[in-house]
C-alpha cells in the first residue's frame, strides 16, 4: 500500500473510531443516569410504604390507635395495651386546659380507665 493511502487510511480510522467511542460512553452515562433515577424513585415509593405502614400505629405494640376527642383534644389512644399519645402541640394544649379548666384531668384519667 503506497504511503499516501496508508496516511489516509489511518486518518479514517481514527476519525471512525472516534464517533463510536463517544456513542459509547453517552450510553454508558445515560444509563447510569436513568438507573441513578429510578433508583431513587424507588427509594421515595419505600419510604412512603413505610410511613403509610406505621400511619396512626401504636409505637409500643404496633396496633390501629383509636382517637378520641376530649374536650378538643385529639388523643391517640391504643385499644391493645392501653398507651395513650399525644400529636405534636397537643401536650401544651392539655397544659393549658388543666390550669383552666377544673377537674380536665380528672376526666382525661378516666378515658384512660374506658
Amino acid at each position: 500500500m503506497p504511503q499516501h493511502q496508508l496516511v489516509e487510511s489511518e486518518e479514517k480510522m481514527s476519525t471512525d473510531e472516534k464517533p463510536s467511542r463517544n456513542e459509547h460512553e453517552y450510553f454508558v452515562k445515560r444509563e447510569a443516569e436513568l438507573m441513578r433515577e429510578r433508583r431513587e424513585r424507588l427509594d421515595e415509593e419505600r419510604r412512603k410504604q413505610e410511613r403509610t405502614s406505621h400511619y396512626n400505629k401504636c409505637p409500643r405494640c404496633g396496633i390501629d390507635l383509636s382517637e378520641h376527642d376530649h374536650k378538643g383534644v385529639k388523643i391517640d389512644k391504643c385499644d391493645s395495651c392501653g398507651g395513650m399519645w399525644l400529636d405534636k402541640g397537643e401536650l401544651e394544649i392539655v397544659e393549658e386546659l388543666d390550669r383552666h379548666t377544673p377537674g380536665f384531668m380528672h376526666n382525661l384519667i378516666g378515658l384512660i380507665r374506658k
